[in-house]
Parts: structure tokens; C-alpha cells; sequence
């Protein structure tokens, strides 16, 4: 006899151990996480089960289709965008079963960056200066841009081909250098945006709207605003540390958003101020649950337990975010920060000082994830150390 239903995490790094820990919060006995290499959640006791996969369609589908062997319903949380990619072609064979917390309708077309600030230009939310990149003829349009500026595919292609994430463009000598690999990258098929890059700092920059869109009634149902404090391994770079504070316009922009393009699920437009305008300018939105979700979680918002009452038709509380400030960091970029960033210590004592302060992976009833962590950050170190060395010698 089969079980009613599963949560299905899709992915074990940081944001799907996230996920994890909010759905045991609310004591939801069927959690099955399939996870490929050494990602880390693979170490809870918190999951029903765990099956190690590749990231192609077929496996997924395999082990999905496994798993509905034994469940009726199956809740799909991804954590990246081509395991997305991945659900939307599978979508006729697993819908009959599976949640898919997306708009398959238009989720290959508003992944792309570029058609992202289109919608930004016709909804009246600020974005940087841009210029898409196609063909080769549209690199010299680049030019008309100020710098500096960050170039970057205009989707995630770097977890399916070995491609840069971004590339920032600090002169014209800069420029000429990644010309030639734009032009032999659009052979392949990726294109890419270029955007003029607000100037100062990203430290306490960078605000995000995360909310669920149920696919169901087509409303807001929960959300939350925050703040990253850090990023890791520079200013472009990914979540180190974060904050639950951030203005009301932030809430507001990313309202504009969801609601008028038609977006989904768990999704989250990310922001940066512009002091020469006072305008918070879209950077991206990220279409799944992102590293630091867990912030919404600690100030008392739960995103993916909407998404799991959604799904089964369940009545979703309605949640209001704390104001009390909280951080959330994760030490192994915290670390690695303080160890390789010239004036990162005032970061890293902000981050990491006070009471209200949470770390990502720690759990004391399941530590198992965060001490395995502990020994990745030190091989890390390492390796890094090694790096750093074999650079001065060379």
C-alpha cells in the first residue's frame, strides 16, 4: 500500500538541508533527498531516504518514478536552475504525480535575464543599464555601456557546461580579453547580458524579496524581505552571510514582479541600491530557493511548508515576518572570507556577533551535516592555501 504522500529535496547543499530542516519543523514524516557527488545533506537523519543520482533527465526521472512507487503524491523542491530545466521536459511524463512548483507555461522564458529587465521596463521597476549579447555583432553594442560592468550567460549555464558565472570589465583592455570567448560561447548557443555595475560595494547592498506564488489560487500567499550582508568568494559571488531587514520598497518591487510576469512557487528577486539615484535595481530573480532561504525560516516566515500545504491541498497559514534582526551565516565562506580577504575581520565580527545569530547547516539534534562541513571547509583551506602558494611561485 502506498504512502499519500513525499517531499522530494533536489539537491543536498546548503539550501536543500534548508529545506529539510523546515519541513521536520512541522513534523512531516516523508522526506526523500536525491543528491549527487558529496553534497552534504546526505548526512541527515531528518530524511526518510536518499538516493545518489546524476544530473541528467533520466535519472531523475528514474528516481522519481521509483519513488512514486511507493508514494501517490510527490513534492518537488528544486534548489538549482537546471534541475528545473530538467522538470519542465519531463513535465508530461511526471505531472500526473509530481507538484511542480513553477509556471511551466513560462519558465524557460523568464529565466532569462534579459527578458527579466524587459518585464522590469514595462512594470516601472528600476535595473541597471544593459545590453543583451546574441550574435556577434551585438558585442560592440557592450561599449555603449559605462563601466565598469559584469557580463554575464543569460542563464545558469556554468552547472552544465564549464563557462564563466560572470566576468566583471573594469576597462577596455578587460573587454578585449573575454571578446573572444563571448564568440565562441554563442557557437554553442549560450547568449549573454551585459549590465552597467552599480558602483560601491555589494556588502549590505544586495535585498531580496522570497515568496511563494501559489499555481493554484495565483496569489502571494507567504513572503519575506532580507538582506545579504556578504558574499563569498568576492563582491559577485554567492551567499556568505544575511539579515532579515530590509526597506518596504523591496516588498513591494518584488510583489510588481511575481505578480506581473506571471511567476510561480518559491522565487526570489534580488536587488541592489544605487546611491546616485536612491533606486533598488534588479540584479536577477532566482526561480527556486536560494542559499539563504533559511533566513525566512529563523524570522518566522516557512516558504516551503506553504508550498507542501499548497500542493496537498492543506490550508496555508498566513505568516508575518519578525522584526527582531537575525543573521544567518555560513561559517565555511565566513572563514575562508576572513582567511583570503584583505579587511574582511569588521565583516566577519558583524556576521558572526550577537545573539541572534544562526549557522547555516547547524542542527545539535542533527550535526552530522554541519561537522562532515567542517572537514570539506578545512580541505578547502587547503587547497586554497595551496593555490595561493603555487601563484607567488610562479
Amino acid at each position: 500500500m502506498k504512502n499519500d504522500a513525499c517531499a522530494v529535496v533536489l539537491g543536498g547543499y546548503v539550501n536543500g538541508y534548508s529545506i529539510i530542516q523546515e519541513l521536520d519543523y512541522f513534523r512531516i514524516k516523508n522526506i526523500a533527498l536525491l543528491y549527487h557527488g558529496n553534497q552534504i545533506a546526505r548526512f541527515s537523519r531528518r530524511i526518510n531516504e536518499k538516493h545518489r543520482i546524476g544530473t541528467n533527465k533520466e535519472d531523475l526521472l528514474s528516481a522519481l518514478a521509483e519513488l512514486h512507487k511507493k508514494y501517490d503524491r510527490l513534492v518537488l523542491y528544486p534548489t538549482d536552475d537546471h534541475q528545473m530545466e530538467n522538470l519542465l521536459e519531463l513535465r508530461n511524463l511526471i505531472e500526473s504525480y509530481c507538484f511542480l512548483p513553477f509556471n511551466p507555461e513560462n519558465l524557460h522564458r523568464v529565466a532569462d535575464k534579459a527578458v527579466q529587465y524587459q518585464f522590469c521596463e514595462k512594470l516601472g521597476v528600476p535595473y541597471p543599464k544593459t545590453a543583451e549579447v546574441k550574435k556577434d555583432s551585438d558585442i560592440d553594442d557592450i561599449k555603449l555601456l559605462a563601466l565598469p560592468l559584469i557580463i554575464k550567460p543569460n542563464k545558469r549555464e556554468d552547472l552544465k557546461i564549464k563557462i564563466f558565472r560572470s566576468y566583471t570589465i573594469d576597462s577596455w583592455k578587460d573587454f578585449e580579453t573575454v571578446r573572444n570567448q563571448l564568440t565562441a560561447f554563442m557557437d554553442k548557443g549560450v547568449t549573454f547580458i551585459a549590465s552597467e555595475i552599480i558602483p560601491g560595494h555589494t556588502n549590505g547592498t544586495i535585498y531580496a524579496y522570497t515568496a511563494y506564488r501559489s499555481p493554484k489560487t495565483k496569489k502571494i500567499e507567504n513572503e519575506w524581505i532580507g538582506r545579504k550582508l556578504t558574499q563569498f568568494p568576492d563582491d559577485y559571488g554567492v551567499f556568505s552571510s544575511a539579515s532579515n531587514e530590509a526597506p518596504e520598497i523591496i516588498r513591494e518591487q518584488g510583489r510588481k514582479l511575481l505578480e506581473g510576469m506571471s511567476l510561480y512557487g518559491i522565487c526570489e528577486p534580488e536587488f541592489k541600491f544605487d546611491e546616485r539615484d536612491g533606486k533598488y535595481k534588479l540584479m536577477e530573480i532566482n526561480l527556486r530557493s536560494m542559499m539563504w532561504h533559511r533566513t525566512g525560516h529563523l524570522s518566522g516566515v516557512y516558504l516551503q511548508y506553504t508550498q507542501w500545504c499548497d500542493a496537498l491541498n492543506i490550508p496555508i497559514p498566513n505568516y508575518v515576518q519578525s522584526s527582531g534582526l537575525l543573521h544567518f551565516c555560513y561559517f565555511k565562506h565566513e572563514i575562508i572570507n576572513l582567511i583570503f580577504r584583505r579587511g574582511y575581520f569588521k565583516y566577519f565580527k558583524n556576521n558572526l556577533g550577537g545573539k541572534n545569530m544562526s549557522l547555516a547547516l547547524w542542527d545539535k539534534n542533527d550535526p552530522l551535516p554541519f561537522l562532515v562541513d567542517q572537514v570539506y571547509t578545512v580541505v578547502s583551506l587547503i587547497k586554497l592555501m595551496g593555490r595561493k602558494i603555487m601563484g607567488k611561485n610562479a
